[in-house]
């Protein structure tokens, strides 16, 4: 079962490549004004979950360790740096724990080593099979965004609602069940990749404590604030996310030299 796209990497042809992922509800679009400023330097490719953007639909059950494998088995490189958001951050901490030989440094952005409770997210699945994923753009828009995100960058938000609303409901719901079954909170210290565990000032869906939690239990992690953000930093502050990330990967490939 194919459950991930990723887009054909832009950047440098022999510089090193970062893979970033998505949000539930999101797709590569979130990453559509970082990927830019990372591009002089990096090879940059994202990925979108199943149903989403250009990801295929799926009908069976998966979990987020599925998605792992899933992208590494479509990244071509031996080795990459990686970034995700949200449960895009969770793939990346099991692509740490179950690939950490070809993950290079996983930033880890408004995300958890678990994510809200299980019977949340299945309530969330159950409305997505029964009233479509319109039903749930006006608690998307107040969970994603921070007070004046909407308004500063009103277009790029727009466009994110859309693709939750163009997602494919049974695909969307899969990935609600997948995450109502993910916590990893007692196989963090197996990672062993430097880890950057970074989450927005006014996220309430993954706060400082979730970030803590991840740099404490890892073998080598860091975490870092993103002001005047909620849950999508890369979409609300795409040049102080570039930056964040700038820094950690240049760090990371330091420790490689």
């Amino acid at each position: 079962m194919s459950l991930i796209s990723l887009t054909a990497p832009v950047g440098p042809a022999d510089a090193p490549l970062v893979v970033l992922g998505p949000s539930l509800g999101t797709s590569t679009i979130l990453w559509d004004d970082v990927v830019p400023l990372l591009a002089d330097d990096y090879r940059v490719a994202a990925w979108n979950l199943p149903g989403h953007g250009t990801g295929p639909r799926v009908n069976e059950a998966f979990t987020v360790g599925d998605l792992a494998d899933a992208v590494a088995a479509t990244v071509p490189d031996e080795t990459f740096l990686y970034a995700g958001v949200s449960l895009g951050g969770a793939v990346g901490l099991e692509l740490a724990r179950r690939h950490g030989e070809r993950v290079r440094g996983a930033a880890i952005v408004a995300s958890g080593a678990v994510l809200g409770d299980p019977s949340s997210w299945r309530e969330r699945a159950a409305q997505a099979r029964s009233q479509s994923t319109s039903s749930l753009i006006v608690g998307s828009a107040q969970r994603w965004f921070a007070p004046e995100s909407m308004a500063r960058r009103p277009e790029l938000s727009g466009r994110l609602l859309h693709v939750l609303q163009d997602a494919d409901d049974e695909s969307y719901a899969r990935c609600c069940e997948a995450l109502a079954a993910y916590d990893v909170r007692a196989t963090l210290g197996e990672i062993s990749v430097p880890v950057l565990a970074a989450w927005g000032a006014f996220d309430q869906v993954a706060p400082e404590p979730k970030a803590v939690e991840i740099a404490e239990g890892v073998q080598r992690g860091t975490i870092a604030r993103i002001d005047d953000a909620g849950h999508l930093p890369p979409a609300e502050q795409p040049e102080a996310v570039a930056a964040l990330l700038r820094s950690f990967f240049a760090s990371v490939r330091g420790e490689d030299a």
